[in-house]
């Protein structure tokens, strides 16, 4: 048995179910590491708009970028939608991705919010922000991320754990801004003013505050703003005393990650592959990500969802997501190194 065929036993067994296209349709297939049910009104919409037939397999973030590094040349994928910079450098980096160009695309993305050589695009923004209880934090306390390294936050402070991929980005974002030896000795004073081990994930933390475990968690914002909007009186009864707050408003500005999207290297459509990538710039994709998942418009051009709104503009730090997962790694150690579990 040759090689290739070899190989196609092997990603057939791996593959989810499908339906087949109809001879002649035209097709984009997604791999998707969203797994929100609402994303499907986002592929209909495209399939109304286009003609395109979108084929959709969900998985983890890191299997599908595995799985894409096993199929090679013979993957069905057209696109990869993942979430984090770190994720989508780190499959840039082994090759998986093809760059595009588009001024459909450099219209609406910021530059600071894509790949420089346009292999990947991020399409929804999601700022790392802190959340306080109103009645034991005023709000003038708060400044910045350096600053909650202050012995005055001793044991009142709550995040998850270091191994997650939105802390492993933040923590990368203040070496590139700080260097290595300020932000170990940054992450030493944070560590030491945990209210508890880290556990459990960025709603967890905001229970926490809620429940007087500490006073100040690091979360991504659209965790906050679903309780907030949630349609669930016990969600809203749970935050009623919390307030957010936007860190560095006055230096480089809030961290920010990204929901993006890349063409693959191999993809079968990359015509149709460019289309899906635009559509979701666009009108249309940019308020679904608004609207169904709280996330902020990465196109300015959108207004972002009522109750992020009500929260006002903030500043964002716009150092290239792509330069996180330069320092990733380096992250990682450093926090081990601090006792950050």
């Amino acid at each position: 048995m040759q090689r290739r065929d070899v190989l196609a036993l092997g990603l057939a067994a791996l593959a989810l179910p499908r339906p087949a296209a109809a001879a002649g349709e035209e097709v984009v297939n997604v791999y998707s590491s969203r797994h929100y049910g609402v994303d499907d009104a986002l592929w209909r919409a495209f399939e109304a708009e286009t003609g395109i037939r979108v084929r959709v397999v969900e998985g983890g973030h890191d299997e599908l970028i595995q799985r894409l590094a096993a199929e090679g040349e013979y993957t069905p994928a057209d696109v990869l939608v993942t979430v984090d910079a770190g994720r989508l450098a780190f499959a840039a980096a082994r090759g998986l991705f093809r760059p595009v160009t588009s001024p459909a695309l450099e219209r609406a993305i910021p530059a600071h919010l894509r790949h420089p050589e346009g292999l990947w695009w991020g399409l929804a923004v999601r700022a790392r922000i802190l959340v306080h209880h109103t009645g034991r934090v005023r709000r003038d306390e708060l400044s910045t991320y350096e600053e909650l390294a202050d012995p005055k936050w001793r044991g009142r402070i709550l995040v998850r754990s270091s191994s997650n991929i939105y802390n492993i980005s933040w923590v990368a974002s203040m070496i590139a801004a700080n260097g290595v030896e300020a932000t170990e000795r940054w992450c030493r004073g944070f560590v030491a003013n945990f209210a508890r081990p880290p556990q459990g994930g960025d709603t967890d933390q905001i229970e926490a505050v809620a429940a007087g475990v500490g006073d100040v968690a690091i979360v991504n914002h659209y965790y906050f703003a679903r309780l907030l909007a949630s349609a669930e009186a016990a969600d809203r009864a749970l935050v009623k005393e919390l307030a957010p707050f936007f860190p560095n408003q006055e230096d480089r500005g809030t961290h920010v990650n990204v929901t993006g999207a890349a063409v693959t290297r191999h993809a079968p459509h990359p015509g149709a592959a460019l289309r899906l990538l635009e559509f979701l710039a666009g009108s249309v994709g940019q308020r679904h990500f608004a609207d169904a998942t709280l996330e902020y418009p990465a196109n300015p051009e959108v207004t972002p969802h009522p109750v992020l709104r009500a929260w006002g503009p903030f500043r964002q730090d716009t150092v290239n997501a792509a330069r996180y997962a330069e320092f990733a790694e380096e992250a990682v150690r450093l926090m081990d190194r601090c006792g950050w579990r």
